[in-house]
């Protein structure tokens, strides 16, 4: 049987040793492969346009541009953009949560331990699952700007949408959620097409943020 290319990692950290720390628990697993490193954010978008990743390890504070800026700048220019993930000191960073805001697919603690840091790089790749999906909702609830009305996104989704959405925000995959709704997993992935559509979203994680911002999923 033959066996599945890995996931291919970019690192970007402005401290060695974290891209060393980093690099060597990635690369001890046989699914995993650390392809470059950056130790700047206008590096990162240079490396990421040259090796063209799976997944981007994006620390959100660097010299000349930060992970913000380099996030939409990585996602802005390619067409099959990596799936990128913040690495912060502080989970209740706004800067972290501009980075969502932005497109990043999610956030990691430098503080995780390794098989917590290896399973986030896993479970982005899939790109079928929010990540950490209680501290987006504690993110979203500290940081959200107050909106007078909800967007028109919000009355043009279907019922069935509507539960998606809330579904996608509990982090459950589409096979989950084709469970609990008694569906097929097809007739998921198309409600969860039409929920990035509506809500102009780039993927799960906008749109769960998106939805917290609209007040969709605090009652609203």
């Amino acid at each position: 049987m033959t066996r599945p290319a890995p996931i291919r990692v970019v690192l970007a950290d402005d401290e060695r040793m974290v891209r060393t720390a980093l690099r060597a628990i990635l690369s001890a697993e046989p699914d995993l492969e650390v392809v470059g490193e950056a130790a700047t954010g206008a590096e990162a978008v240079s490396v990421v346009r040259e090796v063209r990743p799976d997944v981007v390890l994006m620390d959100v504070r660097m010299p000349e541009t930060d992970g913000i800026r380099a996030t939409e700048q990585i996602l802005a220019t390619l067409d099959e953009p990596p799936r990128i993930v913040v690495v912060t000191t502080f989970e209740n960073d706004s800067y972290v949560y501009d980075a969502l805001r932005a497109g990043a697919a999610g956030f990691l603690l430098k503080r995780a331990d390794a098989d917590a840091l290896v399973q986030a790089v896993r479970l982005v790749a899939r790109s079928d699952s929010l990540l950490f999906p209680a501290a987006v909702r504690t993110l979203a609830t500290e940081h959200a700007r107050a909106r007078p009305a909800a967007p028109a996104w919000v009355a043009r989704l279907t019922g069935r949408e509507r539960e998606v959405l809330r579904h996608m925000a509990q982090g459950l995959t589409n096979a989950e959620i084709a469970r609990r709704m008694e569906v097929g997993a097809a007739t998921v992935k198309s409600h969860v097409a039409a929920v990035l559509a509506k809500t102009g979203a780039r993927d799960r994680t906008q749109a769960v943020i998106a939805a917290y911002e609209a007040g969709f999923l605090n009652g609203g």
